[in-house]
């Protein structure tokens, strides 16, 4: 089978084409074949986070996102065994509609799963997926600027403490906004 196959673009890059064979490589090597058949993505970007650290962000159909959380956690262990020094995340390749013109008379309104704010917040869902995202604090500066502060859920924090850096930088990429995430102590 073809690497092309498994990237839904028209021309895929080097990197989508090397992520693609990692996943024909599982797929014939382990026993996630089934759960790895229909997984397909659209695209693949390959993100600076500190220093000469990289990470890897393969976009995924929103519709296959659910498939993909049945097999994420394992799915991410091994690509990231196959791209070392490299994180792997997976997020769902949403569309953000502008907002309707003042006097235009289309009659049919944006959904509210397309602004701006929803897709930001399902990013930041997407991102720690394998956790759970327990608070928000929003931060004004000064300056006018907003930091805003996420608390996930420290009963995983043994699997994604490593990668907050990285989540903090893809975020800031991806959206333009400064977020900065934290696992709370459980003090009793």
């Amino acid at each position: 089978m073809s690497a092309a196959v498994k990237v839904l673009s028209a021309n895929p890059t080097e990197l989508e084409l090397q992520v693609a064979q990692a996943f024909i490589d599982l797929e014939a090597n382990s026993d996630l074949k089934a759960e790895l058949r229909p997984l397909q993505f659209k695209s693949v970007k390959e993100i600076e986070v500190s220093g000469n650290k990289k990470a890897i962000v393969i976009l995924v159909p929103v519709s296959l996102l659910s498939a993909y959380h049945k097999v994420q956690i394992r799915l991410t262990r091994e690509l990231e065994k196959k791209f070392p020094d490299q994180h792997v995340v997976f997020l769902a390749e949403r569309r953000i509609l502008p907002k309707p013109a003042r006097g235009s008379r289309l009659g049919q309104k944006r959904p509210k799963s397309r602004t701006l704010t929803a897709v930001h917040e399902k990013i930041l869902d997407d991102l720690v997926f394998p956790t759970e995202i327990v608070g928000k604090r929003v931060r004004y500066c000064v300056g006018g600027n907003k930091i805003a502060k996420v608390l996930l859920d420290s009963k995983d924090s043994t699997n994604i403490d490593y990668k907050l850096e990285t989540f903090q930088s893809i975020y800031q990429k991806l959206t333009g906004k400064q977020v900065v995430f934290e696992i709370p102590s459980k003090t009793l």
